[in-house]
């Protein structure tokens, strides 16, 4: 049934030009119909290989938005090229090209209307080289968010997400950070719209090309996921509204 929906991936890019043509020749164009691409103002060659590869619909931020304002631009472009099935895949190598099949059957065949590719489930984050200290706080965040959120996913923090057009329709994604947190908040939006998640094992590599956040953006990050739990936990309870889960 995949072949009967439009399956749109969007490269959210930032310095990537090391790792661009070896995350683009393993997508499955076999069921991927388009490939999207935003530049958040790269300063190396992200650009150039992406327009030597042939990608079609390639997208350029002025200036440095942020993680969150990138995939804003994403599936906004997705959505204008009515795409039934959108997949979230960074094109620093870090996730594989090959779970698309997987993760765009669940979708198109109306199992679960979102799919994550998990780097908990299984060992592959570990074995991938994820950095211990990394591992530890994605097991605590996650302990915490499943706890206030009221959910019971393997992990929060994978890049690898796969949505229905649906689901993308009816989620604010404009109400939301434009840095990394963005991703914890539309996590929370698509619980509070009544959406199941899916997980996929999903294998990791962890190289000095993949993109990763240091220690210190890495605990901002931290503070604001368990904000944002936080928020959410208050919003679901009634005790205080929050407009980016309305």
């Amino acid at each position: 049934m995949i072949n009967t929906k439009k399956v749109v991936v969007v490269l959210p890019a930032y310095n990537a030009s090391e790792t661009l043509q070896k995350t683009y020749e393993e997508i499955p164009f076999d069921i991927v119909d388009e490939v999207v691409l935003v530049d958040d103002n790269s300063l190396d060659a992200t650009l150039k290989v992406a327009k030597v590869l042939g990608i079609k619909h390639i997208l350029k931020h002025d200036e440095n938005k942020g993680y969150g304002a990138n995939q804003k631009s994403c599936y906004k472009k997705a959505l204008s090229l009515n795409a039934d099935v959108v997949i979230m895949l960074h094109p620093d190598y870090q996730y594989t090209p090959k779970l698309i099949h997987s993760m765009a059957y669940l979708i198109a065949n109306e199992v679960y209307p979102v799919v994550m590719g998990s780097r908990i489930l299984g060992k592959g984050a570990l074995n991938g080289g994820m950095p211990m200290y990394k591992y530890i706080a994605n097991r605590f965040l996650t302990l915490f968010q499943n706890i206030l959120i009221g959910q019971k996913l393997s992990e929060y923090h994978s890049g690898f997400r796969a949505f229905s057009k649906e689901v993308l329709n009816v989620i604010s994604l404009e109400h939301n950070s434009d840095d990394f947190i963005f991703d914890n908040q539309m996590l929370c939006q698509i619980f509070n719209k009544g959406f199941e998640i899916a997980e996929i094992t999903c294998p990791t590599k962890y190289s000095s090309e993949s993109s990763s956040i240091n220690f210190q953006r890495s605990v901002i990050y931290g503070v604001g996921v368990i904000e944002v739990s936080i928020q959410y936990f208050l919003h679901k309870k009634k005790i205080k509204t929050f407009q980016i889960f309305n």
